[in-house]
């Protein structure tokens, strides 16, 4: 046994295999049989513990490295009541690279159930959006025997995890062979087809049984402060997605929010030549929706942290040149889960910035609103209990229906 596979033991041993199953049945969005799962690889059954992850997903690769395991699974081990959790997320991402490694494929392990299906194979689903849970969606419907037909507005497939993760918390390899292993159940793919754009729902209704709407949410959402619209002043998520940063080089930035965005925009910046990254959250350290471990490899990578910092406006005359910062108070109140923060009147300071980036979150593009569908108030499709829009043959998840990305992906 290889040191990589000593290690992995390691941690699975660590397990106790509980019978209540915390980690499964109160933190795993999916509920993936993690006892089971870590039991398999305990005893060298790689094959077998990636056969029962695939029966609630098909991201194990994915999930196993990007999930919030702080959060979810490992948030609820009962071994890190008193010590550490046990590292499920390493032990799944193990279970789905050995599996590429011995060439355990995803058809093979859902051939018998897509065979006892196919007689569904008249039944066609239209998904769009090949982002997570576009490909999730499509997966299970393809190992149900469906006839499925991806229209992805890019060139490739994989969505926020191509583009709105970087490599280094995220290599595209994983997402490369994840996204091959789905298309190999027989998917269909249209390329450079956006909705809106290329196609409208109308055209395309009456083709198929069914439409799932996956296209995500990813338009970076405002503060409402002066002098927000100066040059100068970015969203994160668009800086993540099409790539389009300014020249950083010796350059001082700060960055609005306190998610996993803000983490990646933030040391992405600082990759990028940035002399100085400073990350402002209106809350306390506890109350920072990022995981822990990517706040901790931002202050290795030098980026200051501002807690309990809002702020008041932007300034500049032609471009961005300072920001007027304003110092908060936690205020605990029933009707909050977290802490509010509220303004320490009289504590503003300014400080000298060359660009702002905003990651406080996100909302679907304006085109949602021309879809026909139900919103909500925050401009999410609202779904029912099973995913299903105000037009019985249109079903939507993820982002674009208010499923937020830490619950794994929104898959």
């Amino acid at each position: 046994m290889n040191k990589e596979n000593d290690g992995i033991l390691e941690k699975a041993n660590y397990c106790l295999n509980c019978k209540v199953k915390p980690c499964s049945k109160k933190g795993c969005p999916l509920g993936n049989d993690i006892p089971q799962f870590i039991s398999q690889v305990k005893e060298g059954n790689y094959l077998e513990a990636y056969k029962t992850l695939s029966k609630t997903t098909v991201l194990p690769g994915i999930c196993g490295r990007i999930c919030p395991h702080e959060k979810q699974c490992q948030g609820s081990c009962v071994r890190g009541i008193k010590q550490e959790p046990v590292q499920i997320g390493d032990i799944e991402a193990f279970v789905f690279d050995k599996a590429m490694e011995q060439k355990n494929s995803l058809y093979d392990i859902y051939k018998t159930e897509i065979e006892r299906n196919k007689n569904n194979n008249n039944k066609k689903v239209a998904v769009i959006g090949g982002g997570p849970s576009g490909l999730t969606c499509a997966a299970f419907l393809a190992k149900n025997g469906i006839n499925v037909t991806i229209y992805e507005r890019y060139n490739f497939l994989g969505g926020l995890l191509v583009y709105g993760i970087p490599d280094f918390r995220l290599p595209k390899e994983k997402v490369k062979q994840t996204v091959d292993e789905i298309l190999n159940l027989g998917i269909k793919v249209k390329y450079n087809m956006e909705l809106g754009k290329n196609f409208k729902l109308d055209d395309i209704i009456d083709e198929y049984d069914a439409i799932f709407l996956g296209i995500g949410a990813n338009k970076s959402t405002k503060m409402g402060v002066e002098g927000e619209d100066l040059p100068g002043v970015y969203g994160g998520n668009e800086l993540l997605e099409y790539k389009s940063h300014p020249g950083y080089e010796g350059k001082t930035v700060a960055v609005i929010g306190g998610g996993n965005v803000a983490m990646d925009c933030a040391r992405t910046i600082k990759r990028l030549g940035a002399k100085e990254v400073k990350i402002i959250y209106r809350r306390a350290r506890e109350q920072m929706p990022a995981e822990n471990k990517e706040i901790e490899d931002a202050k290795k990578e030098k980026i200051e942290f501002l807690f309990q910092n809002n702020i008041v406006k932007i300034i500049g005359d032609k471009k961005v040149e300072k920001l007027e910062l304003i110092k908060t108070k936690l205020v605990e109140k029933e009707t909050d889960p977290r802490p509010v923060p509220v303004n320490v009147e009289g504590s503003n300071y300014i400080i000298d910035v060359d660009y702002v980036i905003m990651a406080l979150g996100s909302k679907p593009e304006d085109y949602v609103k021309d879809l026909n569908l139900n919103l909500n108030k925050w401009g999410n499709i609202e779904v029912n209990e099973n995913y299903q829009t105000s037009n019985p043959k249109i079903f939507a998840a993820g982002d674009v229906a208010g499923q937020k990305r830490n619950s794994c992906l929104g898959s």
